[in-house]
């Protein structure tokens, strides 16, 4: 009975986050004056995206003249803005095929102003990059941001006067470094009449455009975001790990500049269609829901902004997350204790009453802890050595060519990692002191060198493979009842969760939040019915493993779009959490040799589909070394 509840518990918590991913329908152009279409944006992307239009390039001076156009058109008191390229910039675009002196070594900004009511408020400032690289079209990066405002502004004129003035701030040279940004906040006399910013970015040619990025101390930001964002077509797609993760990595674009002056507000981008990034970007390979649910929200929010009696100022960092797309859910980041504690109660009540009535010793809470170590040492062995056969680290591409290529193959490598994972959670489920341990340590240390040799050397990778061998070796240290699996998952998901909520509790929400829901489910099943074999203890376990398997389904695929092709092993911390909501639907013992066997079949096609990356995005040659001219 238990693995008919856990086949249906996971098939309706895959449809759930894959529902989740969704984007919204693209509004026609005769959507009403006050929405966002993106059938009105996508003339200005057709216009725009003609061609690559990199600084210095005769088609850059084309869509500088289109631009000022399209925006004197819209009422917008517009102006230019020239400053000087970096030498750095200068280098970098002399690099990628473009020619710095055919710019004059400059960058021009593009500004347009919409006055407000009343000039004394801080403005709100609407920012997209209008240069590409040489070889792309730019349809989507940024192409579709400069369009999504544009729209915007459009539509905000036809909402009515607004009290605060909106500024269009249209950027060059993003592309090489920045610059453009740099000279407009590094001296503008409008910089500092801007209180808030809304920033339009790409980085892949479609999918659900996420809020990655704000201004530090935004609790105040992402309580209007929260109300205003999604009132957008599709809802919204943030969390405060996103935001967390960010500020940690060395990228920037240009909503880095004024967030380094103290400036609050929100870094949108879409990220789906990797293989569109910097490459085969055209306006008729753009994905037009996309473009409406970025540009859904840049009005949403920016309208709400420029009509704000008073805009979101720095206070405290936030925790939040959206829930399904439709509604964000926040907290003080000291709240996170209180979940933990709650979280903590629940289970402790669960094991009580466990221990009563169904025969867990805490001996078999500890083994399955021992269980969920096992289970991330083992991921991030196998995780890493099936990514790795869809080609090298992307720290390790030879080119700029070769890490676009590498992009291309993210869809081949999320699918052969979440199969890894998959396999890897029903080998658990079937036990996994069941197979000889000699078989599973031997394959474990071929899959730990295959890693490590295809993708290099990894200090995490050593340290999880010795883990993952070492207590392959030790089958008596698996878990031997399911309320000793899924307590000690539970034990161990709130103990990452307090680590995480001591160092970085923007990010503990992902570990507490499902804790909470677990260990509540878990109190409530062995009160109804410790033996876990009747349905009234059945069905709240499987509503939990529906309604939060698919939130984290849903939040898992934008984290590994994001950063999945150098640290495919996201996948396995986010497996765990879902591997603890349906631990105690694990399958009967009568049927758990076919339910391993099964687990390998999951973990080889896993294998076969991210080698199959290789084969449907084949590298692209390098050119050979031109030959040394002859000498007299």
């Amino acid at each position: 009975m238990r693995l008919f509840w856990l086949i249906g518990s996971l098939a309706l918590a895959l449809l759930i986050g894959v529902a989740t991913l969704q984007v919204p329908g693209p509004a026609g152009a005769n959507a009403p004056a006050t929405t966002f279409s993106a059938e009105r944006a996508m003339a200005d992307v057709r216009e725009i995206a003609r061609w690559p239009h990199p600084v210095g390039s005769a088609d850059h001076a084309r869509v500088q003249a289109l631009l000022i156009q399209r925006m004197t058109g819209l009422s917008l008191q517009t102006t230019t803005q020239t400053g000087p390229l970096s030498p750095g910039a200068a280098q970098y675009l002399t690099k990628i095929g473009g020619d710095p002196a055919e710019a004059n070594f400059s960058a021009t900004n593009l500004i347009g102003v919409l006055p407000g009511r009343n000039p004394a408020l801080p403005a709100v400032a609407l920012m997209a990059h209008y240069d590409t690289v040489p070889k792309s079209a730019g349809a989507a990066d940024d192409t579709a941001g400069v369009a999504a405002v544009l729209e915007t502004v459009r539509a905000i004129r036809a909402r009515g006067p607004a009290d605060r003035t909106l500024v269009v701030l249209l950027t060059d040279a993003e592309e090489i470094g920045l610059d453009g940004a740099r000279v407009f906040w590094g001296g503008h006399p409008l910089r500092d009449r801007i209180g808030a910013v809304i920033n339009l970015e790409a980085r892949g040619g479609g999918g659900r455009a996420m809020m990655f990025e704000t201004g530090r101390g935004n609790a105040d930001t992402i309580a209007l975001f929260g109300r205003a964002g999604v009132r957008a077509d599709g809802g919204v797609t943030s969390n405060s790990l996103a935001v967390f993760v960010y500020e940690r990595m060395p990228n920037g674009t240009d909503f880095t500049i004024p967030k380094d002056r103290g400036v609050q507000g929100l870094n949108l981008a879409f990220i789906g269609r990797p293989n569109q990034y910097h490459a085969r970007s055209t306006p008729e390979a753009l994905d037009r829901g996309a473009v409406q649910h970025i540009g859904s929200q840049a009005l949403e929010n920016a309208d709400a902004l420029l009509r704000a009696p008073a805009l979101p100022a720095r206070t405290a960092n936030t925790v939040y997350a959206d829930l399904f797309g439709r509604m964000i859910v926040s907290h003080p980041p000291g709240a996170g204790w209180a979940l933990l504690a709650l979280a903590l109660a629940f289970l402790g009540a669960a094991v009580w009453r466990s221990r009563r009535l169904a025969g867990l010793t805490f001996a078999d809470v500890g083994r399955g802890m021992i269980d969920g170590v096992w289970f991330l040492a083992v991921g991030l062995v196998l995780t890493q050595a099936v990514r790795t056969l869809a080609g090298p680290m992307a720290q390790r591409a030879a080119s700029a060519d070769a890490y676009y290529t590498l992009l291309g193959r993210l869809p081949w490598m999320e699918a052969g990692t979440a199969l890894t994972v998959l396999a890897l959670s029903m080998a658990l489920m079937g036990g996994r002191g069941r197979p000889d341990w000699r078989v599973t340590a031997g394959a474990l240390g071929l899959a730990a060198v295959a890693a490590l040799v295809l993708g290099g050397f990894s200090p995490i990778v050593i340290g999880a493979s010795v883990i993952a061998i070492g207590l392959s070796m030790a089958p008596g240290l698996a878990a031997k009842t399911v309320w000793g699996g899924w307590s000690g998952l539970i034990a161990l998901v709130l103990v990452i969760g307090a680590v995480a909520q001591a160092v970085a509790p923007e990010a503990a929400f992902l570990f507490l939040w499902p804790g909470v829901l677990a260990a509540a489910v878990a109190a409530v099943a062995a009160f109804l019915d410790p033996a876990l074999a009747r349905p009234k203890s059945l069905v709240p376990v499987a509503i939990a493993a529906v309604l939060g398997g698919g939130w984290l389904i849903g939040l898992s695929h934008p984290v590994f779009l994001g950063i999945g092709i150098d640290l495919p092993g996201v996948l396995v911390l986010i497996g765990l959490l879902v591997l603890m909501l349906v631990r105690p639907l694990s399958p009967e013992r009568g049927v758990v040799r076919p339910w391993l066997m099964a687990a390998l079949a999951v973990l080889v096609l896993g294998a076969g589909v991210s080698a199959w990356a290789r084969v449907a995005q084949p590298m692209p040659v390098e050119p050979p070394p031109a030959a040394a001219s002859p000498t007299s």
